[in-house]
This record gives C-alpha cells, sequence and structure tokens, in this order.
C-alpha cells in the first residue's frame, strides 16, 4: 500500500540484509493500522507474527539502525527550515510485569505501603528508561527525534544510599548515568552540523556543568532549567545572593491550569543578569568557569488554588532586553513537548503494554513505536502551525478522496484549495473529534484514532478497487 511518509522515514536505514529492510517496512506499516494493539493483531497472521518476534530478536538489528533513516529525514527537515531550532532532552521509564524481570532490568524503587509491623515496603520496577531528544522549532513543530538512548540497571542502587558515602561532584561524568544529556548534546549537534542554530533545552536534571562545558567547547547553546545555586564571581559568593540584588526588570503575564484544568492567568516577576559563574569546588581543576546569563521569573505571590510558578534559568546566550527574557521563557515552555512525544509513545502505542520477553527486544519495539508517535504529533501540531499548506504534501490523493466522501465539508463555502487544516481536521473527526466552533483543536488522541480509522477505509477502498477490477 502507498506510504509515502514511511519510504521517507526509512530510506536510510540499511540493515544489511534486503530481507530484514522489507520486513521493517512491513512492521511500521502494519503497526501503523493498529496502532495501540498488540504485535499478533497488527500483523494479523501467525506467519507475520512470527517474522516479527524473529526481526526484533534479531542481533543483527539494533534500535539505531532502525531510527537511522528518521534521523536522517529529521536532518533534510532541519536544513529546510530558519531560525533557531530547540532541542529538547528528557528522560522516560517503561515498566513492565514480568515473571523473569532480571530479562528486562529494572528502574527504580518504590514504597509499596506499610507491612503489618509498620516498616515502609519497598520494591524494585521492572522496566527500561529511555533519554531522547526531539527537534522542534520555536512555534512547536516537531521536526523529529536527533538521538536517542535506551539503558536498563541489571541491580538498582538507592541514589540516596551513594550520596551519603561519596560527594557525587567529584564522580566523573563518564562513570554517571548523566553522561546521556552530554551523549544526546553531541550526537544530535553533530546530526544537524549547524552548533549555532540548536538551543539545547532541559529540565533541572540537566544542570550539569560537564554539559555546559561541552556546549561550548562544540558551539552551541542551552537553556537549562537550574536546581543548584552555584558559585559565582571570584567564588566568594553564589548566585542566588547575585540574584537578590537584582530588581525586577519587567512582567509578562502567561496562561495557567488550576488543579481542576480551569484556565487562568498569571503574571511572572522577570530579573536577569549576566556574568561569571564557577563549576563545584570538586571539578575547578578540570573545567573553566563561564559566563553565563540567569534568568529569574518568579509569581510575587502564592495562589491558592495551584503551586506558585517560579523558574529560575541558565543559558549561555545573551539577554539584553525584557523582549528577549519573554523569548526564552517561552521557548523553555517548549520543553513541555518532549513530554507530550513521551505521552503518545505510553498512551497512542501502549509501549508498556507490549509482552516481549527481554530489554533488547523491546527497546527495537520502542524504536518502532518512535516514528509512529512522532508522525501522530507532527500532523497535530501542523494543523496549527502550518494550516495553509497544501493537503499532497502529508496526504495521498485516495486518502484526501476517501476524507472527502466520508466526512462532508461543514462550511457552506470551504476553502478553495482545501488546505491540509481542512483534512487533517476531518482526520480527527473519524477519530471523534466533535469540531465545534467553541472547541480547540484536536489533539493527540483524536489525531491517532481517526489515523487508524483512515489506514482500514484506505486499505479496504484499495481491496475493493482489485476485487471489481478483477
Amino acid at each position: 500500500m502507498e506510504d509515502p511518509w514511511i519510504d521517507c522515514e526509512l530510506a536510510g536505514c540499511r540493515l544489511g540484509d534486503e530481507r530484514l529492510d522489507k520486513r521493517l517496512r512491513l512492521l511500521v506499516e502494519r503497526m501503523d493500522g493498529a496502532m495501540g494493539e498488540s504485535i499478533p493483531l497488527a500483523c494479523q497472521d501467525w506467519a507475520n507474527t512470527k517474522a516479527a518476534y524473529r526481526f526484533f530478536s534479531n542481533e543483527r538489528v539494533s534500535e539505531g539502525e532502525i531510527l537511522r533513516g528518521h534521523f536522517e529525514a529529521t536532518r533534510s527537515r532541519f536544513a529546510a527550515t530558519k531560525g533557531p531550532i530547540l532541542v529538547l532532552q528528557d528522560t522516560t521509564e517503561f515498566s513492565y510485569q514480568r515473571k523473569r524481570p532480571e530479562a528486562v532490568g529494572f528502574t527504580n524503587r518504590v514504597n509499596s505501603g506499610k507491612d503489618k509491623s509498620g516498616r515502609d515496603r519497598m520494591h524494585t520496577v521492572c522496566g527500561l528508561l529511555m533519554h531522547s531528544s526531539l527537534a522542534v522549532t520555536t512555534a512547536g513543530l516537531p521536526l523529529g527525534l536527533a538521538a536517542i538512548k535506551f539503558w536498563t540497571r541489571k541491580k538498582f542502587k538507592g541514589t540516596a544510599a551513594l550520596k551519603r558515602k561519596i560527594n557525587p561532584t567529584r564522580v566523573p561524568i563518564e562513570r554517571k548515568e548523566s553522561i546521556r544529556w552530554l551523549e544526546n548534546l553531541r550526537q544530535s549537534t553533530e546530526l544537524f552540523d549547524d552548533p549555532g542554530r540548536c538551543v539545547h533545552v532541559g529540565d533541572r536534571e540537566s544542570d550539569i556543568w560537564e554539559l555546559f562545558c561541552l556546549a561550548d567547547e562544540l558551539g552551541t547553546h542551552f537553556l537549562v532549567r537550574s536546581c543548584v545555586d552555584r558559585l559565582a564571581g571570584d567564588g566568594t559568593y553564589k548566585l542566588s545572593d547575585v540574584m537578590a540584588e537584582v530588581k525586577v526588570q519587567g512582567r509578562h503575564q502567561v496562561v495557567v491550569r488550576d488543579g481542576k484544568g480551569k484556565l487562568g492567568h498569571a503574571e511572572l516577576e522577570i530579573s536577569y543578569r549576566r556574568f561569571v559563574i564557577r563549576p563545584p569546588v570538586g571539578k575547578q581543576k578540570r573545567y573553566p568557569a563561564l559566563t553565563l546569563t540567569v534568568l529569574h521569573a518568579l509569581e510575587p505571590e502564592e495562589p491558592v488554588d495551584r503551586p506558585r510558578i517560579e523558574w529560575k534559568l541558565i543559558t549561555d546566550l545573551p539577554v539584553h532586553s525584557h523582549e528577549a527574557a519573554v523569548e526564552k521563557l517561552q521557548w523553555y515552555a517548549m520543553r513541555w513537548k518532549i513530554e507530550v512525544f513521551h505521552k503518545i509513545l505510553k498512551s497512542g502505542c501502549r509501549a508498556e503494554q507490549a509482552r516481549l520477553r527481554t530489554a533488547e527486544r523491546l527497546v527495537k519495539l520502542i524504536a518502532v513505536f518512535c516514528l509512529l508517535s512522532w508522525r501522530v504529533f507532527w500532523l497535530t501540531m501542523l494543523n496549527r502551525v502550518e494550516p495553509n499548506l497544501e493537503p499532497g504534501l502529508v496526504l495521498t490523493d485516495m486518502e484526501t478522496k476517501i476524507l472527502d466522501h466520508l466526512v462532508p465539508d461543514k462550511e457552506q463555502d470551504p476553502p478553495t484549495p482545501k488546505t491540509l487544516s481542512l483534512y487533517l481536521t476531518k482526520i480527527a473527526r473519524l477519530g471523534g473529534y466533535l469540531a465545534r466552533a467553541s472547541d480547540p483543536p484536536p489533539g493527540n488522541i483524536v489525531m491517532w484514532r481517526g489515523l487508524s480509522r483512515l489506514t482500514d477505509i484506505n486499505l479496504g477502498a484499495a481491496l475493493g478497487t482489485k476485487l471489481v477490477g478483477n
């Protein structure tokens, strides 16, 4: 069946065997048509199901090879855009229940309540972790993944217990799991080959001095949320001391939701300053001091129905005006996009419902799910960011004909020529979107439901044509 987007995302994949290349394409096609369903349901028969299991257990296939074509496609989309591109980094966990959890690995330890004697019961969670870098435009359009890393722990060791034995700042970054932040930064920067356009965005876990130095070495940029009160100036005072003396330099209003999801507004006080920041004492012999910008956004009073907003951001980018400070805040707010991508993986593809028994097989399956999740997210945001594109850039002629036949235009006089947004909204309507005047733009859930239905209908139309022709 014709699926131009699959050909585009897999064009750069070379698994070393033409049969494996064909199997990968077939798997993506089948799973795209049965998003969130099991491998047997997607494959439909025992022969294809068995072939899928063999593919995921094949030692010659790796998650990196599965995603290589997608990385190259992301680079092409990066090159076709202008201006800064935000490279969002974050980690997510996939949890599983297995009779032999050691075949998958462990992620963390959680409190499962108290026993009869009142002591906390702790159990180790079976699963694996994924650290990904998602490239998005400053308008929020996801261009694709730029780097990804999977890992698991054979034996979980409590972080708090380790900190009591050794100062973590004196442990080389190469011996920590935090190295993944540096590896992804380096891989994505090399992929795009234009470091000056990249701004690597991360949450408080990415407040790592080695990351700041690597970005400086590679000539790229970063914007992270601070969690460490670092040494500043000559090293006799800290960031908090300096920022306490900086007066409020402007105010900015943002849209927020309370605990019940009700929309409201919050006014933030913004202050910023650029000065010399020093590495931790244990790292000062290995790493230099850097001149960085610290940006503080604070809601002056504590709201009744939600936590107070307070962001402390660190960036190597200069901030010389209130407008530039607001821009950086808006860029950091885009970090939520990678959380949405991970949600599609877990809710749309139902990656945590997979029944494969080993970590090696699971990561290959999740790599395939990454392709499907990105496309759903891309189409959802394309409808909002670039609504006036031609539908032929995304959909086939058969798909547009099916949509015109099944989903009538709600307007008396639809736009001429018909836009991509019109057809993407029709896909969402197949997935349950009501398209009322007061409704927000369609989201990822209705989009993946609609895409699955469209795939089934498209397949039926293709088979019907062949049967009638015969």
